[in-house]
């Protein structure tokens, strides 16, 4: 026999490594107690969880039972062994079951008055919560104590309880992931019926079609135009209108983290794989499995995570971060940006092959000022939105809604919306005038630092470290809220003398977790 702190680091390390594979509880669990019976002296062995369905304790696991053994073992709370250890958190060390009353032999598996069968119960537990009970017959056999089978038994239960823990912890945010689905398919339900179904213009009508025909389909779609147009909102759509309903849709703004947070987010991670990561975390792309993944501002991706991007949208493969083990998801790939990617692809900045795997069927989101005719419904079904909120009615004057309609509206349907909001707070009479529209209008234009009767202007240094001081020295994010790209604004932090004042000398953030 080997010795046997060798044997218990050979079943802790086996154990460990299957933790990433918890997400299938049951079939991990099984294989946990294989590893234990296949290393050790053990006969039999079950892992008892609480059923909140049948309000009992009830076998999930098992080794050296047969089927409709384990289909005996369910418990109340308190009754038996099994009840008692999980009523009380305390374990349970029985010398010989033949000779303990609270010992019920449920399962059947016990030859009770031929066996002297030694019986360790340990309750598994995460915190101060109890999640079930792990017994075993014995562990090392009988040259070992009881005593040592117990300490490594809790040993094991504590490892257990992680399995358990982190299961729960995926189902949690799959269940807020589905009720935030239902809450957004309500909204989306009342905004689509006048943002596209309601529509005048012969452009979105042109897209309405697009979407019905690709929505079918496991096609990956390209959504460009400019910010506020209704991206996200035509993302929906499609997710909607296709067999994938269901399911998941998981969106994810690829320019709102740096790229090695923004990397973990997509794929996962194991625990260990950087500073910090004490636990094993799913990625985006596995929570929404059978769904839709929405990818915003794609045109901000790096090259290197654009290059793990292009596998996965060609294999439907990745791996977590800290793991050598491929995973496979099942989930359609919807991207879109408001930038030129064929510009970026020419400059060097996107990949050529990410960018036709991902131009399989493109469309394009039209500016609001390219659709005017849409201006009053969308003003209408917004000011009727907003009455809910502000508890009161707002009519525009007809040269108010003129007014709204002829502006240019760079920011399209979100200024739109920001618009009719800041009426909602400083309008005094109703219907609202036109003089008020033009007043609020023109402090928008005035805020925007690329607006300018003549074109877009120059910003100055201090509105540079200004915008780089509210996205935290990103250069990339302050670029956007600028109206320049990348390499502009790095080109004009050089010019102006402004990079030994920023604390991201090259613009992205820092790869250190």
């Amino acid at each position: 026999m080997k010795n046997l702190e060798a044997l218990k680091l050979e079943v802790l390390y086996a154990t460990h490594e299957l933790i990433g594979q918890a997400l299938d509880l049951e079939e991990s669990l099984r294989r946990v107690l294989r590893i234990l019976g296949e290393k050790l002296d053990m006969r039999r062995a079950s892992i008892v969880l609480w059923d909140e369905v049948s309000g009992h304790l009830k076998i999930k696991a098992s080794y050296g039972l047969s089927a409709e053994e384990e289909a005996q073992g369910i418990y109340a709370i308190g009754e038996g062994v099994t009840g008692r250890v999980f009523a009380t958190g305390q374990p349970c060390v029985v010398s010989d079951v033949s000779r303990e009353p609270l010992f019920l032999n449920r399962t059947g598996a016990r030859r009770l008055t031929k066996e002297k069968i030694s019986f360790i119960a340990v309750p598994i537990q995460a915190q101060q919560e109890i999640l079930g009970v792990l017994w075993v017959d014995r562990l090392f056999g009988y040259r070992v104590s009881l005593e040592e089978d117990l300490r490594f038994l809790e040993v094991m239960a504590f490892l257990i309880a992680q399995f358990v823990k982190l299961k729960r912890q995926v189902e949690a945010r799959e269940s807020h992931l589905r009720e935030e689905n239902l809450a957004l398919r309500d909204e989306l339900e009342s905004r689509l019926s006048e943002f596209m179904y309601g529509s005048r213009s012969p452009k979105m009508k042109e897209i309405l079609s697009l979407v019905k025909q690709v929505a079918p389909t496991r096609a990956t779609v390209l959504l460009l135009g400019e910010s506020g147009t209704g991206k996200t909102l035509t993302a929906r759509l499609i997710h909607e209108l296709s067999p994938r309903r269901d399911r998941p849709f998981v969106k994810v703004n690829c320019a709102a983290l740096p790229e090695n947070l923004l990397e973990a987010e997509l794929f996962g991670y194991e625990r260990g794989a950087f500073t910090g990561a004490d636990r094993s975390k799913p990625g985006r792309l596995e929570l929404a499995e059978g769904g839709t993944v929405f990818l915003d501002e794609i045109g901000e991706l790096s090259l290197p995570l654009q290059g793990k991007l292009l596998r996965f949208i060609q294999e439907r493969e990745f791996e977590r971060l800290g793991s050598t083990r491929t995973r496979r998801v099942d989930v359609r790939i919807i991207a879109a940006t408001n930038r030129d990617l064929e510009k970026l692809v020419r400059e060097g900045a996107f990949r050529e092959d990410l960018f036709y795997r991902l131009n399989v069927f493109p469309i394009y989101i039209p500016p609001l000022r390219e659709r005017r005719q849409d201006i009053p419904g969308l003003v209408k079904f917004l000011l009727h939105r907003m009455e809910k909120t502000y508890g009161r009615r707002l009519v525009l004057s007809p040269e108010a809604l003129q007014k709204l309609t002829e502006y240019s509206w760079p920011g399209n349907v979100r200024e739109l919306e920001n618009i009719l909001e800041r009426l909602f707070i400083v309008a005094e009479e109703n219907p609202v005038s036109e003089k008020l529209v033009s007043r609020l209008l023109s402090l928008e234009e005035k805020s925007d630092p690329s607006f300018s009767s003549s074109g877009p202007r120059e910003p100055t240094a201090e509105e540079i470290l200004e915008s780089l001081r509210r996205h935290h020295y990103i250069i990339a994010r302050a670029a956007r809220e600028l109206g320049l790209t990348f390499r502009q604004l790095r080109y004009r932090l050089k010019k102006l003398g402004l990079e030994e004042r920023c604390p991201i000398r090259r613009g992205r953030p820092p790869r250190k977790l």
